[in-house]
């Protein structure tokens, strides 16, 4: 079953045409990486998928709903590149407050927050912490909603190596409990941690794959190797 499905989107900005038509399906339960270099079309498509970006023409469908419809706002969850938290509230507080706002209590907050280890820093104020613990708070305050589908603008810039895996476990769990997540990053070596791969070089779709499939595709075991050899290719192609 597929949680979003996107037929021949179109997304124009001014004069230029970001995204020319891209037709693909995300699977339910599963973590889709969106992948490429910065400008290639990440963020206006996750926009997209949110319903929070303008479209040209094409279609977007999330759990069965147009994209932005008013019945998806307590189904899906989305997490900025900028962080989407108040600076004059503790991360507790912010937590707390987003939980109020979906019906939940004060300990599914709390544990939203410890979920992305920000425990120890539950009683600073927002405005005090590092661009990396903002962007936490901000998934925080996304996961007290338990959205059925979560959709992540870049969640790892900045972080630690450390902090990154223990991330990604965090989005496995969550998809081994159904949710369905769409994680962009333009960091190829995060591809691996991906069940399926998204892969957008200016605005065109190059890949729509599983990571051992884009091995395969691209003769190469290094992803970052293999996507270049797909682009190679089509540009052989297209020559």
């Amino acid at each position: 079953m597929d949680a979003v499905t996107v037929t021949d989107l179109v997304v124009d900005r001014g004069r230029r045409r970001v995204l020319p038509g891209l037709s693909f399906a995300v699977p339910a339960g599963q973590v889709t990486g969106l992948l490429g270099p910065s400008g290639s079309g990440k963020t206006t498509l996750m926009r997209a998928l949110v319903g929070v970006q303008q479209v040209r023409s094409g279609t977007v469908t999330v759990l069965g709903e147009p994209a932005g419809s008013p019945a998806l706002r307590s189904r899906v969850g989305y997490v900025t590149q900028a962080p989407s938290v108040y600076e004059d509230l503790t991360v507790r507080e912010n937590a707390r407050y987003f939980a109020a706002l979906y019906g939940k209590g004060s300990r599914e907050a709390d544990d939203a927050v410890a979920d992305v280890g920000l425990a120890d820093a539950a009683g600073q104020l927002v405005g005090n912490l590092s661009g990396g613990q903002r962007g936490r708070a901000s998934l925080a305050c996304a996961l007290v909603g338990g959205p059925e589908v979560l959709v992540l603008d870049e969640p790892t810039v900045g972080l630690d190596p450390v902090l990154r895996v223990e991330l990604w476990a965090r989005f496995h769990a969550l998809a081994d409990a159904g949710t369905t997540l769409v994680v962009s990053s333009h960091v190829m070596d995060e591809a691996g941690r991906c069940d399926r791969l998204l892969l957008l070089r200016d605005g065109e779709l190059i890949a729509d794959s599983t990571p051992a499939q884009l091995r395969a595709d691209g003769r190469s075991e290094d992803l970052e190797e293999a996507f270049l050899n797909v682009v190679r290719a089509r540009e052989e192609v297209a020559a």
